[in-house]
């Protein structure tokens, strides 16, 4: 059998294949980002750090996976059972703003992590940066900036 023969009696079987791999691809790049920042094949939000502790201990605190909530679709660690209510009570309190997505690259219209070593608290909210270096700029101007990102969440998601 010639190698043009060959190729050509593969190609179906190549292109069925190729058409598999594009049903499974295309769904995944067509679908929306998720509420939550979880980072690539995990599920924990904000990395695993306990949220409430940034307001109780001013500082990130490991969750453990012994106290563990689901909500909007991520899995949220806590370091104590009384943290883990605190959030359960009022889960919007604690929550980083823009599902934990960088704060300064949602007032610039796109979404980055965030680093949930790179934060601050204002205003009683939480809001994560991507690095150091961007949450110096956040920090020029937190309420203009929080004033673009409001308007680009949570529309960003879908686009």
């Amino acid at each position: 059998m010639s190698v043009i023969q060959s190729f050509l009696r593969s190609r179906p079987a190549m292109l069925a294949g190729l058409a598999f791999l594009a049903l499974l691809l295309v769904p995944a790049a067509l679908a929306d980002e998720p509420e939550i920042y979880t980072g690539f094949g995990s599920s924990l939000a904000v990395g695993g750090y306990d949220t409430v502790a940034y307001f109780s201990e001013g500082q990130p605190v490991k969750g453990s996976k012994d106290f563990t909530l689901d909500y909007k679709g991520a899995t949220w660690r806590f370091s104590s059972q009384e943290n883990l209510e605190a959030f359960e009570q009022d889960p919007d309190a604690f929550a980083p703003q823009y599902g934990g997505y960088c704060a300064w690259a949602m007032a610039m219209g796109n979404l980055a992590k965030g680093d949930p070593k790179v934060w601050t608290i204002y205003e009683g909210a939480l809001y994560l940066n991507v690095n150091k270096s961007t949450q110096k700029k956040w920090l020029k101007d937190i309420p203009g900036f929080i004033e673009k990102a409001d308007s680009n969440w949570p529309g960003i998601l879908a686009e």
